[in-house]
């Protein structure tokens, strides 16, 4: 796999609506030329949500969840490695070998993925710590035997301020994460930089073009939601088309 070569201070492009419109349609013909890659690769997510699904309503396990959500984390950086890939490769006209798409994802956990993987999941183990404590603050007084059997308690004065209180804390947690991934891990595949300025890079980025940028995060929210009530199938769609259209949008977004 070819990089760009190392770059301190990379330039960060004003990003449009119509960048997002046109990554949007690189991304559909990137999926539409590589279907079976883009399968495979989101394959390990739905099989993951079925797993979940599984041991919460049918073994009433939860303990599972926790767990199984923190392996989404240290996963999902190498699966969207993969889309990059096969999109790097379409736009260098080199061909797609899975086995050598596959091993240059495997070969990432020698570089900078593997510490990006690490934040991501302190990340959602702080965020999971914190909503338990919301709940305690809210709730620790309501008697609740589980959360299948006791959703009156969400209607109370008490469990609707819950939610209201940890709507808004989760969407400042889930906006700060956003700003800086969202180009940060194509840009670790592309280049030789280290997590922290991958991270500032795409913070950066953010931050000149905020309502943009926010707008493509809440779509990307909205997609990922949508493609999950399905029994996780649809997002065997969405993951290779906004996996594909990241790259793009990347690659116009940083010089």
């Amino acid at each position: 796999m070819s990089s760009t070569p190392p770059s301190a201070t990379p330039d960060i492009n004003l990003i449009e609506v119509s960048d997002l419109a046109e990554s949007l349609a690189a991304g559909w013909r990137d999926f539409k030329r590589a279907p079976m890659l883009g399968f495979a690769f989101s394959a390990v997510y739905v099989l993951g949500g079925w797993l979940i699904l599984w041991a919460m309503t049918t073994k009433g396990q939860v303990w599972w969840t926790l767990p199984a959500g923190a392996g989404f984390p240290i996963l999902g950086p190498f699966i969207a490695c993969g889309f990059y890939e096969i999109s790097r490769r379409l736009e260098a006209g080199e061909p797609l070998v899975a086995s050598e798409i596959f091993g240059v994802v495997f070969r990432q956990k020698d570089r900078q993925i593997p510490a990006m993987a690490a934040v991501i999941v302190v990340y959602f183990l702080f965020w999971n710590f914190l909503s338990h404590m919301i709940f305690a603050l809210f709730l620790g007084h309501a008697t609740m035997t589980n959360v299948s059997t006791s959703l009156a308690v969400f209607l109370t004065p008490e469990g609707l301020a819950m939610l209201a209180f940890g709507t808004v804390v989760g969407a400042v947690f889930a906006t700060l994460l956003f700003s800086l991934t969202v180009v940060s891990l194509p840009m670790l595949m592309d280049r030789e930089v280290d997590f922290v300025t991958a991270m500032l890079t795409s913070f950066a980025l953010v931050r000149e073009s905020p309502r943009v940028m926010l707008g493509w995060g809440a779509l990307i929210g909205v997609c990922l939601f949508l493609g999950m009530l399905p029994g996780f199938l649809g997002l065997f769609l969405v993951l290779p088309l906004f996996g594909h259209a990241s790259w793009h949008l990347y690659r116009r977004a940083i010089t």
